[in-house]
């Protein structure tokens, strides 16, 4: 009781205060979805590329929980292709924002990106991973724990290894599993996860460090990139790829 204590609820209670204590907008109606200005014009880059982005989700919470999205472009395409799982209508939507779009009036961030030839390879695996998820129906989201948008980025990354890239701790939903299937291990045999449905479960490996997961939140310890990671506040500590 003491660890969830110190290591979940109170974190958590911090970053909802300093959420409450922010100016957010009002609605969706009034929030900034435009363009942040963040990926270079299409046009002006002939190569291939992909990014992986996030940004914190509206009101209180946005103290806890970020969206995440994929975003492509083949080489010699002027335009990127944005990929996102939402919670009205058909889930799966293409380009229904700005590749680098604000989400909720907060900028957002690139978690990983790949350019020119290694890019060309792996479109058509995220682009297969997409057509094979198998949450893509209407109705088929859940905003805790799952499957939301986190849990889309989270199994396109699991089915395409060679991205390298764990999702942030406050990504919830990242963990989301259906029930039966309570253990992951990568391909390369480096990273396990065990999950209860989303609820709850424990990760271990060179993406993930040693991670406790408690009703979507994380509290962890990274050993390849020193860090600690704490419900709300996210990772805190070496940034970059794991240390080989």
């Amino acid at each position: 009781m003491l660890f969830v204590l110190l290591c979940f609820v109170a974190p958590a209670l911090a970053s909802l205060a300093v959420r409450a204590a922010s100016s957010q907008p009002g609605s969706w109606r009034a929030a900034d979805w435009s363009s942040a200005d963040i990926l270079p014009d299409a046009d002006t880059e002939p190569d291939a590329a992909i990014y992986v982005m996030a940004a914190r989700t509206g009101g209180l919470k946005g103290a806890l929980a970020v969206h995440s999205w994929i975003v492509t472009k083949a080489s010699g395409s002027t335009r990127y292709t944005r990929y996102d799982k939402v919670g009205w209508g058909s889930p799966i939507r293409t380009n229904a924002y700005a590749a680098d779009g604000s989400w909720y009036s907060n900028a957002p961030q690139v978690l990983a990106e790949v350019h020119g030839a290694e890019a060309s390879r792996l479109i058509p695996q995220i682009e297969a991973a997409i057509q094979a998820y198998p949450f893509s129906n209407r109705g088929d989201y859940t905003i805790w724990p799952g499957p939301n948008s986190n849990s889309f980025v989270a199994h396109v990354l699991r089915q395409v290894p060679d991205l390298e890239l764990a999702l942030p701790p406050e990504a919830i939903g990242r963990d989301f599993r259906a029930f039966g299937d309570f253990v992951t291990l990568s391909s390369d045999w480096r990273n396990l996860e065990l999950s209860l449905g989303g609820y709850a479960g424990l990760a271990i490996g060179t993406l993930y460090g040693i991670e406790v997961r408690l009703g979507g939140l994380v509290f962890g310890i990274d050993i390849a990139r020193p860090g600690i990671k704490l419900p709300g506040f996210g990772r805190i500590g070496v940034q970059g790829k794991p240390f080989s």
